[in-house]
Parts: structure tokens; sequence; C-alpha cells
């Protein structure tokens, strides 16, 4: 699997799914205290999420890549992606396993939920009992249109540091950006943002094409 994608894909589920912990990092601010307890109150009454996305890829030295889709996603740990053409590209996570399915190899990568989240507390905090406060240091960043809450959270070890935007009008989270050790960014931008629509639990069972090559990742131990 590509692990920096599955990853950053996950930790946006994750953060998307219980902000309310991300929330807890920053309820320190005086000036963010109002906008933290509504992202909290409205998150916590969210247990299913669609949303369009735009993804963009910078890494270090290379190319920006841009793709586009839609994404679901449903407490607790289950999503699905699926990228628009040229590159049809589905990851699902049914919050046990994740399977992504690249068109173009006819492959399928399985490997546990638990394996692609290698940062400490991020299993945890998928599936909602973990603490964000613990793992990052937060601070808020200026935003010259003042349009959207940006904060940005420091790994206090190795892992990534994350760049969050928030609506302070409906408390979605619209952005997040995570930058890796090496310098390399991924980012997603979020548009048509439902909040607990009615999505159909079996969108995240997954079925291996008929003929498609099955690459399954062993655990960790």
């Amino acid at each position: 699997m590509k692990q920096a994608r599955s990853l950053f894909i996950v930790m946006t589920l994750a953060m998307l799914a219980c902000p309310g912990a991300w929330a807890a990092a920053a309820v320190d601010s005086t000036t963010l205290s109002k906008a933290i307890d509504g992202l909290q109150r409205h998150y916590r009454e969210t247990k299913t999420l669609s949303a369009k996305f735009t993804e963009e890829i910078a890494p270090v030295g290379g190319s920006r890549r841009e793709r586009t889709g839609i994404v679901y996603l449903m407490k607790p740990g289950r999503m699905r992606w699926e990228y628009d053409a040229p590159s049809r590209e589905v990851l699902v996570s049914d919050g046990t396993l994740i399977y992504n399915y690249d068109p173009e190899l006819n492959q399928v990568v399985e490997a546990p939920l638990a394996q692609v989240l290698r940062s400490p507390g991020a299993t945890e905090f998928l599936l909602g009992v973990g603490d964000i406060k613990k793992e990052f240091n937060a601070a808020l960043m200026d935003d010259p249109d003042a349009r959207v809450i940006r904060l940005k959270l420091v790994s206090k070890g190795q892992g990534n540091t994350i760049e969050l935007g928030l609506d302070p009008k409906t408390y979605n989270v619209d952005s997040i950006r995570v930058i890796d050790q090496l310098g390399n960014a991924t980012s997603l931008k979020f548009s048509d943002i439902e909040n607990n629509p009615p999505i159909s639990g079996s969108i995240f069972n997954y079925s291996p094409p008929a003929g498609a090559d099955i690459v399954k990742s062993e655990p960790l131990k």
C-alpha cells in the first residue's frame, strides 16, 4: 500500500470522525473557545459524513499532482475514498482492514488498519478514545483573509506536522495538510460536505474485482 498516502488519509478520517480530540489540543485559546465548543458538539452528533475532495501531493524535488474524488465516512473507522478518472483508485476501510485497489495494476493491497496507523496513539484516536493533546503541540496559524480558523499540530514525537482549516460558521473541517519529516506535503480540501447523510454500511464492505492480484501485508509484530 502507498504508505504515506494511506497514513494521511487515515489520519484525515480520524480527524473528521472524532475532531473533538483535535479540538482539545487548542482548548487553552480563549479566542477559539466558542469555536472549539461548537466543533466538539457538532462532530459529537456526526455519525456519518460525505464530501467531495481535491487532493494535492507535493513531494520534495518532485512534480505536484492533483486528483479529485468523493469520500464517505462512518464511525467508527470506516471510510471509502473514490478517485475520479483518470486515476480511478479506490481505498476502503471496514474498520479492521484497509483495501487499496489500483486499476492500472489490477492489484488490491490489503493491510490491517492498525498497521497503517504508525504514529503513537493513532489507533486509539481512530476508535474515538485517543488523546491528540498528548501527541501534538498546537498553535494558531495566521489566515490572511480570516475566512477560516487555522491550527498547526506538531507531533511531540517523530510524526507528521498537520495544518487544519476549520469553518467558523459550520464547524466543518474544510482542509487538512500533512507534512512529513522529509518535507513532503499532502493536502486535502473538502466541499459539498454533508453531515449525517444516510449511508449504507455495505459500501464499506470490499470485494476485489475478478482477476485482481491480491497482496496481503503481514501484521506487524
